[in-house]
């Protein structure tokens, strides 16, 4: 029993235990308007889960969500790797990398909708716009530290452009790519609840917009805390099983 709680497992499920433990003392102390307990906003999630509102919203999030990392990664993947071994292009770049790293994302998400109108279009590039910065600079770092030993061995054995690419640097940039993805999905997400805060006619973000305005507590829980549950799943099914296998020609620690 002993090795079981102090295992990961075990001091996960602590963790969680504590956070519910807070959850419902802060529930009792605040009154259920303020702060409504877990099991009512668990009854209300299980309420719009059933009536199916919850899952079309959760659904259209995760598509946008979904198709902003993609746009974001893989030009923050060519425009980071050419950055970080290619002076020229590291020099050109510099000051549109330092413009949009600091241009908030607020602003960037206004002037889409102004400049492309209230569509998807707008809200997907307004959020992959505020993450191809972030990506890049994680990406830059680890194409500047690439092994060049390594890479002289790929040109002399007539390696090829793709062949170095995927046998070589892929692997060395792994853990910056990993970084930049989990960094990615955290920032992605929050984003993308602003977005829809502010252009759009469903998501999580629009459904959070609405019972705010009638200060349901209830609701806007219980909407964050499943979008919250899908993006830990995602995490741990799909993120860390992934960098599991792309980490399996590494040395194992002792």
């Amino acid at each position: 029993m002993r090795s079981f709680l102090t295992g990961p497992v075990g001091l996960r499920a602590i963790s969680i235990a504590a956070f519910f433990a807070v959850w419902t003392t802060a529930s009792y102390a605040f009154g259920p308007r303020l702060c409504p307990g877990p099991a009512s906003v668990f009854a209300f999630a299980a309420e719009e889960i059933v009536s199916g509102e919850l899952p079309y919203h959760l659904a259209i999030t995760l598509l946008r969500v979904i198709a902003a990392f993609a746009i974001a990664m893989s030009i923050g993947l060519a425009t980071g790797l050419m950055m970080g071994r290619s002076r020229i292009a590291n020099d050109l770049g510099e000051p549109w990398l330092i413009l949009f790293l600091n241009a908030p994302a607020l602003i960037v998400i206004v002037l889409a909708y102004i400049w492309i109108g209230l569509n998807e279009s707008a809200a997907i590039l307004a959020v992959a716009l505020n993450k191809i910065p972030n990506a890049t600079v994680t990406i830059r770092e680890g194409a500047r530290a690439l092994d060049t030993q390594l890479l002289e061995m790929a040109r002399v054995y007539g390696f090829g452009r793709m062949k170095t690419l995927r046998h070589v640097i892929l692997p060395q940039l792994q853990p910056y790519i990993a970084a930049a993805s989990r960094s990615g999905l955290a920032l992605i997400w929050k984003i993308v609840l602003v977005v829809e805060l502010l252009g759009r006619s469903n998501g999580i973000g629009f459904q959070i917009h609405l019972y705010f305005q009638v200060f349901d507590v209830r609701a806007i829980l219980a909407y964050t805390l499943v979008f919250v549950c899908v993006m830990l799943l995602i995490e741990l099914a799909v993120v860390q099983p992934l960098e599991r296998h792309a980490n399996r020609w590494r040395p194992k620690p002792a």
